[in-house]
């Protein structure tokens, strides 16, 4: 049991991270129908911010977070303008090959300056054990679990509460009728990349506190995963984001529990796989029918 509730807490944790980054794959997707690609590369470009304001300026962990959280959520935005923007009545395809060339882009020119090495990023602070009855229980569990929650009821207040919100609601409800009545649709889109850069930044954070190192790949596989999260909760769901990554998380730890580290990736794409034969949408997703 002491193994049981260890690895629950871990997956928890994981998942956690997992969900924060998967919150930008939904937000995007709920908006433009997007698929972006280049997500998870921003939590790699966090990362090294927060590498290159300790490491480099010798600042403190304080000021590494403030500039890590800004750097994502103007790079986020920076993407959306540049990128993605003048593709805006482009075919679907042409957005997606988009993302996928602007992943590549910031992986390669990551390596180009800072080479392929991993960069050890220093601790943001002294990470403690405690003990509850038999169960270790980490700070960074603690810290990863209470800022997940804290982020989720901020979006989840800035959605339903704000005039922001309804207009994101809106235009993800229809772009043309919302621009009818008098939405800003180019600031609501580029407002939506930069809470979920945001919450990429945070999650980029968190990720560096149990693994605290940065390489020009690391936003590859955590932006898949993440997307295997978004579509196993159902794609443009927010609450459905949060629970498709806390499945991932508690799923690759106890896979490893058993001894199955090697697999707990294969294990994920296989799930991705079986959501999608069995239901397409996800827990929380809805079909969408289209207009022909």
């Amino acid at each position: 049991m002491t193994v049981f509730f260890s690895q629950l807490i871990n997956g928890l944790s994981l998942g956690s991270i997992y969900a924060l980054i998967a919150l930008g794959y939904s937000m995007v997707y709920g908006i433009i129908l997007l698929l972006n690609f280049a997500h998870g590369d921003v939590i790699m470009v966090g990362a090294y911010m927060s590498w290159f304001v300790m490491n480099q300026l010798g600042l403190g962990p304080v000021t590494a977070v403030c500039a890590t959280i800004i750097t994502c959520t103007l790079l986020g935005v920076v993407i959306e303008k540049i990128a993605y923007t003048p593709l805006r009545n482009a075919p679907r395809i042409s957005l997606l090959i988009t993302a996928i060339g602007v992943s590549f882009f910031l992986e390669y020119t990551a390596e180009l300056i800072l080479g392929s090495g991993a960069k050890v990023i220093p601790a943001y602070y002294t990470n403690q054990t405690f003990h509850i009855g038999s169960v270790p229980l980490g700070l960074t569990s603690v810290i990863t679990l209470l800022v997940t929650v804290l982020s989720m009821l901020a979006l989840t207040f800035l959605v339903q509460k704000t005039k922001l919100g309804k207009a994101m609601r809106a235009v993800s409800e229809d772009m043309d009728a919302a621009r009818l009545m008098g939405i800003n649709v180019n600031s609501t889109i580029s407002f939506t990349f930069a809470v979920g850069s945001a919450l990429a930044g945070i999650g980029s954070v968190l990720y560096c506190c149990s693994y605290p190192q940065a390489t020009p790949t690391m936003g590859s596989m955590l932006g898949l995963k993440a997307f295997v999260a978004a579509v196993l909760g159902g794609i443009g769901s927010i609450p459905g984001a949060m629970i498709g990554g806390i499945a991932i998380g508690l799923c690759e730890c106890f896979v490893s529990a058993i001894g199955l580290s090697a697999w707990k990736d294969a294990v994920t794409f296989a799930i991705l796989i079986i959501v999608l034969l069995v239901k397409p949408t996800g827990f929380l997703g809805r079909k969408v029918q289209e207009k022909v």
